[in-house]
């Protein structure tokens, strides 16, 4: 995989939360999005989730709580966790996916 700079492919994005596919290491899929401070709905995968925060701020809904994620921080959303992205959710994002 080449050197990828996450926050510059985020910025370049055409559309916030929209993910583009950056590669995949083993079964892990590593995708980038960004933030625009819209809610995003609330989700639930089977599989596990990693969100992590490459700059700004993430506010996640997760069993009624709020859990805020900052940069240089990434939450683990277990598969069959449902999860939603809360308003003020800013900046770029990593997702991957197992």
């Amino acid at each position: 995989m080449p050197l990828l700079d996450f926050a510059a492919i985020a910025a370049q994005l055409p559309q916030s939360w929209q993910s583009t596919c950056l590669g995949q290491v083993g079964p892990a899929r590593i995708k980038v999005l960004r933030m625009d401070g819209r809610a995003y709905e609330e989700e639930t995968h089977d599989y596990n989730e990693g969100l992590l925060v490459v700059s700004g701020l993430l506010r996640l809904s997760i069993d009624d709580k709020e859990i805020c994620v900052d940069a240089g921080q990434m939450y683990l959303v277990e598969a069959g966790t449902a999860h939603a992205v809360l308003p003020g959710s800013k900046g770029a994002l990593v997702i991957i996916d197992v």
